[in-house]
């Protein structure tokens, strides 16, 4: 996955809604680490670990994109940097992580049940890990970057396998945040109507990636184009966390091993 995507929703005025709701998960996790070795998994262009990295005496971060980790590595050379497919975890020892951290990564994995065992492994006894992923139950299209979307239900019955402390929290927005959720669904519904051959599930990952990609960025610039302030007047304050349920737009899983 290239850093132009949407997934990444990192580089556009645009993509700030999307932006800000990554960043406020990254927010919330450095206030519940407290020195100790932090890995994070699916560091990206290190955004959120630069948010995080203050908080652990120890940052050790992975993701597969060789040519991300080898710009992170000039730019942070206290950071341990490590470019590898995941899973497994590959050379990371057991027991040895306070913290992991992974958001918007796990439905991104086809072997989540070796993600979440090899996670298991290189926690320390007493370890967190932080984790986000999308709530399908919000989702508004087919993502065809994501293996899979999960339910309350099912990431906890998955995390649950492994963790017997699983904590089932979701990420809620304001009022702001909703009406700009419901108008991007509206207009999806809209180009839903005319896809009569229904593309959107027919096609392979790989072919619905470009329409998706086109689509989606036309989308968040109609929205801003239409209402600048929808867009760029939401910030981190604009998201909470509440117990999960049907109508959070991520789930947010706090596991201890």
């Amino acid at each position: 996955m290239g850093i132009y995507t949407t997934e990444t929703s990192v580089l556009f005025d645009t993509d700030n809604v999307i932006r800000q709701r990554q960043s406020f998960a990254y927010e919330q996790a450095a206030t519940m680490i407290n020195g100790g070795h932090l890995l994070e998994l699916g560091v990206g262009i290190g955004r959120g670990m630069k948010i995080m990295c203050d908080k652990a005496d120890k940052v050790t971060a992975i993701d597969k994109n060789e040519e991300l980790i080898a710009g992170l590595k000039k730019e942070n050379p206290a950071w341990e940097l490590i470019a590898m497919h995941m899973p497994p975890l590959a050379g990371l020892p057991d027991n040895t992580y306070d913290y992991v951290v992974l958001f918007q990564v796990i439905e991104h994995i086809k072997d989540d049940d070796l993600f979440v065992k090899e996670i298991y492994r290189v926690l320390k006894p007493g370890g967190k890990c932080f984790i986000t992923t999308p709530n399908i139950k919000m989702t508004l299209s087919r993502n065809p970057w994501h293996e899979r979307e999960y339910t309350v239900d099912g990431l906890k019955k998955l995390l649950s396998k492994y963790f017997s402390k699983v904590d089932m929290q979701g990420v809620y927005g304001s009022q702001k945040v909703m009406d700009y959720y419901e108008k991007n669904k509206a207009s999806v519904a809209r180009f839903k109507r005319i896809d009569i051959f229904n593309l959107e599930n027919k096609l392979p990952l790989w072919a619905y990636r470009l329409p998706y990609e086109f689509l989606n960025r036309w989308q968040r610039k109609k929205l801003m184009d239409k209402d600048t302030s929808l867009v760029s007047d939401i910030t981190t304050s604009d998201y909470h966390i509440a117990p999960a349920n049907d109508v959070c737009l991520d789930l947010w899983a706090i596991i201890e091993k």
